[in-house]
């Protein structure tokens, strides 16, 4: 199988994430934290390393501001739903996915409003300006994505936060498709950022994080038992047990400290080269082809990660995707829980073929997928 679904999660994980799952299952599989017994002593120093290798990756203040959730999607719930109160505004861009979308819509029965703004792809002056005649007075809270799941366009999240800077508006930034491919830093300003370690981290499914700054405080939205405090019926006040109610994911978290170790060995800006010249070769063919839509410009960096979709003319996108399955080539097609993207760009009722590659993707497995689809569109044309 070549393997082209990595914007989902990233697969084939690192030989030392698998390695790091396995001895905690046999070495550190006592409660961390809440025991005085050596095995439970180094269960919670594991998970300590794991907070500080994730704070120096993002720059955080201290491991302290590190909480591992359950995923990408429940740490955005955290800070929406921590965040805003009935009366408040929330600004968002209109390539959100459903992890920020239906939070906001869930809220919106409270009297919590937000606006999308539209993103002008390869015009970071106007996409800044909009993201500022969006802000109102009650704006307490913007979530942006860094890069959009389906079609890969980069936001200026750094020019964002700086604007929100001016105004005294705490930024989330959504890292779910850009953590591991692009530096991100919580010194340019961002209150939280949130991450789907199990994509660009290489970590294993099942685990999240979510940086916060050191003076922020969420209201919680999940509450129980941290190991601390215990007998005080409020929720911690401190990080990161505010937000870590219940047993932790230890296996889970040792492997994110391998993925986060091994994509600093590497380097983010190896991964980004080597992933960036994957997918512009495969733009390049895909372009010669009459019957393939692409929706955006080739991959640059600038404006863009390397993840694209797209799809053959007025072929549903799921059939495109089967076909290619029975060719052992993994994509995904559909809406990718982004409908608010897909209607950016006028594909909500087709969807689309995504395609996004790995540090372990090669040049020939590029090539094989390109011939592949090929034979789709042939195929394609033959069954019109």
């Amino acid at each position: 199988m070549i393997y082209l679904d990595n914007a989902a999660t990233t697969y084939p994980k690192p030989s030392s994430v698998e390695k790091a799952v396995t001895y905690a299952l046999r070495y550190l599989g006592a409660n961390p934290g809440r025991a005085g017994h050596t095995m439970s002593l180094k269960a919670a120093e594991e998970i300590y390393a794991a907070r500080k290798s994730v704070a120096d990756f993002f720059q955080a203040d201290g491991p302290e501001c590190v909480a591992f959730p359950l995923n990408c999607t429940a740490a955005l719930n955290y800070v929406i739903k921590g965040t805003l109160k009935p009366g408040d505004h929330c600004v968002v861009s209109n390539l959100e996915h459903n992890s920020v979308m239906r939070p906001l819509h869930k809220l919106a029965e409270k009297g919590i409003t937000f606006t999308q703004v539209e993103v002008v792809p390869g015009d970071n002056n106007e996409t800044v300006a909009r993201f500022r005649k969006a802000l109102q007075t009650n704006t307490k809270l913007i979530v942006c994505t860094h890069v959009s799941n389906v079609w890969g366009i980069r936001l200026p999240v750094e020019r964002i936060a700086a604007l929100a800077k001016q105004y005294e508006i705490p930024v989330c930034i959504d890292s779910a498709q850009s953590a591991g491919v692009f530096p991100l830093s919580m010194k340019d300003g961002y209150a939280y950022i949130c991450a789907a370690a199990h994509k660009g981290l290489y970590a294993p499914m099942g685990t999240g994080i979510l940086v916060c700054g050191s003076r922020e405080k969420l209201d919680t939205i999940l509450e129980g038992g941290t190991g601390t405090d215990s007998a005080d019926w409020e929720q911690p006040e401190t990080l990161p047990e505010r937000l870590e109610s219940g047993t932790l994911n230890v296996p889970g978290i040792a492997g994110l400290r391998a993925g986060v170790n091994f994509v600093q060995r590497t380097g983010v800006e190896r991964i980004l080269s080597h992933e960036l010249q994957l997918m512009r070769k495969l733009y390049r063919y895909l372009r010669k082809i009459p019957q393939v839509v692409l929706y955006t410009p080739e991959p640059d960096g600038r404006f863009f990660a390397p993840v694209f979709s797209f799809n053959v003319k007025e072929v549903p996108s799921e059939t495109v995707g089967t076909m290619l399955a029975q060719q052992g080539i993994a994509v995904r097609a559909g809406l990718h829980c982004a409908p608010a993207a897909h209607k950016a760009f006028g594909t909500e009722q087709q969807g689309a073929v995504r395609v996004c590659p790995s540090a372990f993707t090669s040049q020939k497995e590029i090539e094989m997928a390109g011939l592949a689809i090929g034979k789709t569109v042939t195929k394609c044309k033959n069954m019109g």
